[in-house]
């Protein structure tokens, strides 16, 4: 299988994170619920001249978290919406729908050359249901991309179809920064915060975090793996015998804020300082439960620290947008057969993930000397260990490419 790292100079934000700051993302955007015969579309152009599409047009079907998720999926569409704004091509946004296949299969029917898929399920489009051939086999000349996994390989590693784009986030290397950056705030709590303010657990029983997973997959597993790893380099890093303990729950579903706020509930009760959440909406009743404890929360795929400003440490941030753009201005330039088969991998060093700049919880910090200190000193830290994950120095578990976690080598993890 051909692989290709993303090279996106013009779209990294320098810094801790890496990150691209999206000033739109909280525009709500909703598409079409009823289906295929009234997808939304938008033709808008800059400065009321649009390039000449030729006729072409792009697609993008949301995942079940829906068009609305403040992340994952809203924004991809805020990405397409870029591009539209800036080139002029047609486009659509979809709602996931029972009938996926039928769906999939509507949209390239109906002359979308570029579809978009942030669905986890790959089964119609590779391989076929209901005695159809697969999609992909169907729509030739039509160029479909899925995310977070690889489903377009064969034993050998070359692609079952050309026309299919596989993207990769490697949120395992940011998870690892959320990881790290969460035993250093723990064991820093009382120099870093104001005790009226939070009520942190101390001491050992403090040294327990929380993980709560949409569904037991390799797309969820993957940020799992990274931050047990960065945990555990960093409660390596002060001792041999200092141990955090990692309670996970990877059944909570992606919609039901109630649930989230009774998984993180119970981890906090036990002593859980911080739980990361991946588990689209779930991970909003997370942040409002933090908040009710005075402890800390981690979000993930946009920027989401300012929603519950003091309580959200920070966010692993899967932008989306950066392929969908990439991508996108690929198809309206012919130059997207050229990327068919592909699987393009965006790290740290893309700029399409990383954690945030830490600027929303750093208003939280004392302001006295020592404090500063401390938090300048964790921050210069991560940036150490970014660098490090950027030069190969440190090799982070990925469970989207088949890597396993060895559980035995995590010396200071405990999962109950």
């Amino acid at each position: 299988m051909k692989k290709e790292k993303a090279v996106l100079a013009p779209l990294i934000v320098l810094g801790l994170t890496f990150s691209l700051l999206l000033s739109s993302c909280q525009t709500q955007n909703p598409a079409d619920t009823a289906g295929t015969d009234a997808l939304q579309e938008s033709t808008t152009q800059e400065n009321g001249e649009a390039l000449d599409t030729n006729g072409k047009k792009i697609a993008l079907l949301c995942s079940l978290a829906g068009s609305n998720d403040n992340g994952y999926n809203q924004t991809a569409i805020t990405g397409l919406e870029e591009l539209a704004a800036q080139t002029g091509i047609e486009t659509k946004v979809v709602e996931t729908t029972t009938d996926y296949q039928g769906t999939l299969k509507t949209l390239a029917e109906s002359g979308y050359g570029l579809i978009f898929s942030l669905e986890y399920d790959f089964t119609a489009l590779i391989e076929g249901v209901g005695g159809e051939p697969a999609l992909a086999e169907q729509f030739p000349d039509t160029t479909f991309v899925v995310f977070n996994a690889n489903p377009n390989m064969n034993e050998d590693g070359t692609p079952i179809y050309k026309n299919v784009i596989s993207v990769m986030f490697n949120v395992n290397e940011a998870s690892y920064l959320a990881g790290a950056l969460s035993v250093m705030v723990i064991e820093n709590n009382q120099v870093l915060f104001d005790d009226t303010q939070y009520a942190f657990t101390q001491g050992v029983d403090g040294r327990k975090l929380g993980f709560i997973g949409g569904a037991q997959s390799s797309g969820i597993e993957v940020f799992s793996f990274g931050y047990m790893e960065g945990v555990n380099q960093a409660a390596k890093d002060i001792s041999a015998d200092t141990v955090y303990t990692m309670y996970t729950n990877f059944d909570a579903g992606f919609v039901d804020t109630a649930q989230g706020a009774s998984i993180a509930g119970n981890f906090y009760s036990e002593g859980a300082n911080i739980v990361y959440t991946v588990a689209g909406s779930v991970g909003d009743g997370v942040d409002a439960k933090a908040k009710e404890v005075k402890k800390l929360s981690i979000q993930v795929d946009a920027d989401k620290d300012h929603t519950q400003q003091g309580s959200i440490l920070t966010s692993v941030l899967k932008n989306t947008n950066v392929p969908v753009m990439e991508l996108g201005r690929a198809y309206v330039e012919d130059a997207i057969a050229e990327k068919g088969g592909t699987e393009i991998d965006y790290d740290l060093a893309s700029g399409a993930t990383g954690i945030t700049d830490l600027s929303v919880i750093s208003e939280f910090i004392k302001t006295d000397a020592q404090a500063k200190a401390k938090w300048q000193e964790i921050q210069e830290a991560l940036t150490e260990l970014t660098e490090k994950i950027k030069s190969g120095e440190i090799k982070v578990t990925n469970a989207q490419i088949g890597e396993t976690l060895d559980v035995q080598a995590l010396s200071n993890v405990k999962i109950p």
